[in-house]
């Protein structure tokens, strides 16, 4: 599956531009469908990889769907093109953020969400850039808006960020404070935030720093877990957490099929 998306644009960046995303991979629930989850990959690879993992997990009435970015450059790659879900400069809370680009993908996850059944509890999650863009995601639905006005109508559930950081985080306080509705959504949204100890690559401190700037916000449910000795990458016992905490969050049936 394929998706052009010309409509979503940042007055920030001028022209808008059309964004061909690559192919959406589904995980189907081996039980009751409850709840619907869209996993984002990181830098440079695809959602065939996150969905081989994903399908391991002892979570029978979760919807997996995983979407594969756009290839673009990426000036953190020196221009490089790669799938990536934004342009990236610097992967740093403070970094110069493409609000053209998170705005577009945070449409596109949007657009997949929005055809589950009414009762189907949904939610966003990745790793690393994809991490940022499911945190950005969750930002827009605490404002009720994307980085560029237009509405964001998804209602989530659930946001799960493992080894990232969280962008546009400069103004977060103040868009938020100033809205009582969007007080309100931030304070009803869980987040799960995990990160390594010793990543390289997306620093620890990015990701604490964000933990920080969400709480600020508002965002009153953020847990976090630290994992020593751990890098850019993910463990059993990290996903063994993410398990348990969708299970109690989604309030699903456990692993009863």
């Amino acid at each position: 599956m394929s998706y052009s998306n010309s409509s979503m644009g940042s007055g920030s960046r001028g022209a808008r531009r059309t964004v061909e995303f690559g192919r959406t991979y589904v995980v189907r629930p081996k039980g009751k469908h409850q709840a619907t989850i869209i996993w984002l990959h990181g830098l440079g690879d695809n959602g065939s990889s996150s969905s081989q993992m994903l399908e391991t997990l002892p979570l029978p009435n979760i919807k997996w769907i995983c979407p594969t970015a756009p290839t673009r450059p990426v000036t953190i790659l020196g221009g490089f093109p790669c799938t990536a879900w934004f342009d990236a400069g610097d992967l740093a809370v403070d970094g110069q953020d493409d609000v053209e680009g998170l705005d577009t993908s945070a449409a596109h996850i949007a657009n997949l969400l929005s055809t589950e059944p009414a009762d189907i509890k949904v939610g966003i999650g990745g790793f690393s850039m994809g991490a940022a863009t499911a945190l950005y995601s969750a930002t827009c639905f605490a404002q009720g808006k994307y980085g560029n006005g237009y509405p964001y109508s998804i209602k989530l559930k659930a946001v799960i960020g493992l080894s990232g950081w969280l962008p546009c985080s400069r103004s977060l306080r103040n868009k938020i404070e100033g809205s009582v509705e969007g007080a309100r959504r931030a304070a009803s949204l869980p987040i799960l935030l995990c990160h390594g100890k010793c990543d390289d690559v997306v620093p620890y401190k990015h990701g604490e720093k964000s933990c920080q700037t969400l709480a600020s916000a508002g965002f009153r449910y953020v847990v976090v877990r630290i994992y020593d000795g751990i890098g850019h990458y993910t463990v059993p016992k990290e996903m063994d957490e993410v398990c348990n905490w969708l299970n109690i969050r989604l309030g699903l049936d456990g692993s009863r099929f």
